[in-house]
């Protein structure tokens, strides 16, 4: 009986111990960063994840948001969609309602799902451009610029070169021949239709490792400009064609997915002249990121390799994660604890002017609009350095609205 009473008594202080750390990993915020850590997209990946590891370190050290731990649990998917709902489906039972897939293919397979269970999805930079129809789109919020403005902005900077008159230019446009180099079609050919001027399509075949033909097709094109969606590796062989081709590097515009990394496996002075639709601010002279440094890295600390606090990248994931702190924390602070899909939302829609501190161009989210309002710049490299080229932009605002609309109209009809 003894020993009885005293094996119950062990299994009951088991089962206490049990429930106090299911409440503590309760009382944290977790966000769910299934992203592709294996294949495609590990030129980016990596440097986002730290980013926000390093930020959630430096919150963590203050206490957290309004009280709660951040946990930031990463897992790879592998840019593969199926994968991408396993790890979905994996995080959901584990209490995530904050998702980020950063991969286009795989947010799409992923979002009607997360609609239908009311948690949140962050598509910051990345997924369909017609998302930010907060009203169709009521849990998915594509923070900062889409695809889609991103490209329009592009169009209309190279408007700003030609006395606003585009009429009969000449304008190329490079992609890898899948849905995330898609996305920008829809909204080039509006603008097209619209200002005049002369659009054609160069499909860049998987995985983009010989573009030799397509950009003899572009030479023969002749383009004024060429608007690049290319991709890491891809960058490097697009410019040693554009100069066995003799087009010039100062006729390309490229996507924001170009670092610094690919700017020195071109060669900083062959870049020369090359330019970019920039999301967020570059370098190092940011106050958190000096903060990062000197808490995390100054003590050894960090949560990945120095270097990459160079990278443009890290500063893209310090600005993705400074607005989901920041939505959360407003979510806390109205509606309390514990959160859910709705009051996340909620704080995702108070969002006003956010800037991330000075990180990108201010947002405002709301019930609407799940964009913020998203602007770019251009930035162009001159050799050893990023000069910005435009003011922060949004253009064609009408225009890019106007399809998404149509196909926004579209999804919420037939579910694609």
């Amino acid at each position: 009986m003894k020993r009885m009473l005293l094996s119950g008594v062990a299994a009951f202080a088991l089962a206490l111990c049990g429930v106090q750390a299911h409440a503590q990993a309760g009382n944290s915020v977790k966000f769910g960063l299934c992203y592709d850590l294996s294949k495609a997209y590990t030129f980016v990946t990596p440097q986002i994840v730290q980013a926000a590891k390093d930020y959630a370190a430096i919150l963590n050290a203050k206490g957290g948001i309004e009280g709660h731990p951040i946990e930031i649990i990463a897992q790879d998917h592998g840019n593969e969609p199926q994968r991408g709902l396993e790890c979905y489906e994996k995080l959901k039972r584990e209490g995530v309602i904050m998702f980020d897939m950063l991969s286009t293919p795989v947010s799409r397979a992923v979002l009607p799902r997360v609609m239908e269970d009311k948690n949140i999805l962050l598509q910051s930079f990345v997924g369909r451009g017609d998302a930010v129809d907060g009203e169709v789109f009521k849990q998915i919020f594509p923070i900062g610029p889409t695809y889609w403005g991103q490209v329009a902005n592009d169009i209309a900077y190279i408007k700003t070169q030609h006395k606003g008159n585009l009429k009969g230019v000449k304008i190329g446009f490079i992609y890898p021949d899948y849905s995330f180099g898609q996305e920008p079609i829809p909204i080039l050919k509006t603008l097209a239709a619209k200002e005049g001027f002369e659009l054609s399509l160069f499909p860049n075949p998987m995985p983009g490792r010989d573009q030799a033909a397509v950009w003899t097709q572009i030479r023969r094109f002749d383009p004024a400009w060429v608007i690049s969606w290319n991709l890491s590796a891809m960058h490097v062989v697009a410019a040693k064609e554009m100069k066995r081709n003799g087009i010039p590097m100062e006729k390309l515009i490229v996507v924001n997915w170009l670092n610094e990394v690919d700017i020195n496996n071109i060669g900083a002075a062959e870049a020369k002249g090359l330019k970019r639709g920039t999301n967020v601010v570059g370098g190092k002279n940011h106050a958190v990121i000096q903060q990062i440094i000197k808490d995390l890295y100054g003590t050894g600390k960090g949560n990945g390799d120095v270097k990459n606090l160079d990278d443009i990248y890290y500063n893209t994931g310090l600005a993705m994660y400074s607005v989901m702190f920041e939505a959360t924390r407003a979510a806390i602070k109205k509606d309390g604890w514990p959160l859910n899909g709705a009051k996340i939302k909620a704080g995702m829609e108070s969002l006003r002017n956010f800037d991330a501190n000075g990180l990108m161009s201010p947002v405002t989210v709301t019930a609407k609009d799940h964009g913020g309002g998203g602007k770019t710049r251009i930035d162009m490299w001159d050799g050893t350095k990023w000069v910005p080229q435009s003011d922060w932009i949004s253009a064609y605002a009408e225009e890019v609205d106007k399809v998404v609309k149509e196909q926004s109209a579209e999804f919420a009809k037939t579910g694609k």
